[in-house]
């Protein structure tokens, strides 16, 4: 039996600025394909949405593709525009539990914003996705951008180059591999 890898992210999962065949989620599926692991990959991801955004989505997401996984890439553009911790928080807890009424196994990725916002705001929105991971037991990639340097990321200094998106699937690869059938 075939399983379903859902990825509920926004631009970093999307691709953006570079061709959508490149990105890691497309990646990800060559690499699953290669190793004859017989899973779908359904990239669910969109340009802008906050964790506001994939919660109010997942329940149709979930409906729809019946997925045995979900990847939640979510909280970037929460940070970028300074949003409450504590709804950011509330809402990556809220995915997670509705996935797993589903049934779905869950990943959360560790997410991180600009430093100016200022270090206390920085370092507590980095700490959201440990307690969260912890708090529920979900999976946990500590930080999509492990292994990055400066010349990984696009002109606008936020999205990755099609180079880094290697990276970003061998960040998230470890902590998928040991769920799948």
């Amino acid at each position: 039996m075939n399983q379903t890898i859902l990825v509920l992210g926004d631009s970093i999962s999307a691709a953006y600025g570079i061709q959508r065949e490149r990105g890691w989620v497309a990646l990800l599926q060559e690499r699953l394909d290669a190793r004859g692991r017989g899973a779908r990959v359904v990239n669910a991801s969109t340009s802008g949405w906050t964790t506001s955004d994939g919660l109010a989505r997942l329940p149709m997401l979930l409906a729809h593709h019946r997925p045995d996984i979900v990847i939640v890439e979510l909280g970037g553009n929460d940070g970028l525009r300074g949003l409450p911790l504590a709804s950011i928080r509330a809402n990556l807890i809220a995915m997670i539990e509705t996935a797993r009424e589903r049934g779905a196994r869950v990943i959360v990725v560790g997410m991180e914003v600009s430093p100016n916002l200022g270090p206390r705001y920085t370092a507590a929105f980095q700490e959201i996705y440990r307690e969260v991971a912890d708090r529920t037991r979900a999976t946990l990639v500590p930080s999509l951008f492990a292994g990055f340097d400066p010349t990984m990321l696009q002109q606008d200094g936020v999205h990755p180059t099609a180079e880094a998106q290697s990276i970003i699937l061998d960040n998230i690869w470890p902590e998928l591999l040991p769920i799948l059938r």
